[in-house]
């Protein structure tokens, strides 16, 4: 059985791409687009004065909040281009928080199963972990650049 495999069903619901699908795809999002290396990415967020940016390689990336800049860091560092986030900017920072926390657990399994393993062994493991979560979230997809407003209100009817 393949190691990443092995994460994947030691993290179940804490799976990277399962919080995507069923926390943030599930409910009304847009799509972004970075333009980043389909690769582990080294991302930053930096405090300026004309805001806040996602630093990642010699590109940057300006945030409306900090809460969009977390949420965005998380698909930078596993280089995935294409991604949606939830419109309802109430929704944004909760996500960030649950990724985020995915990331760091999938990176602690990964030291834990290749401790005491060469440096190259434990790299080649990060690089397919990586691959894994971008792959599956590319399958997973971005959605539609802007939500459709197709919902009953008050003002509009059928």
């Amino acid at each position: 059985m393949k190691i990443e495999t092995k994460i994947r069903e030691s993290l179940a619901e804490d799976w990277l791409p399962a919080i995507y699908a069923e926390r943030v795809r599930s409910q009304r999002t847009r799509a972004i687009h970075i333009e980043v290396r389909e690769r582990e990415n080294r991302a930053e967020i930096d405090y300026t004065l004309l805001g806040i940016e996602l630093k990642i390689g010699k590109r940057r990336f300006v945030c409306p909040d900090l809460a969009t800049a977390r949420y965005m860091r998380v698909f930078a560092r596993v280089g995935c281009l294409d991604f949606a986030i939830p419109y309802d900017i109430t929704m944004v920072s909760a996500a960030a928080d649950e990724l985020e926390t995915a990331w760091q657990r999938a990176l602690i399994i990964v030291d834990e199963r290749t401790r005491g393993k060469r440096p190259k062994i434990v790299s080649a493991t990060r690089s397919k972990l990586v691959k894994a979560i971008r792959e599956e979230l590319l399958r997973i997809g971005p959605g539609d650049a802007m939500p459709a407003f197709d919902r009953e209100t008050k003002q509009r009817g059928r």
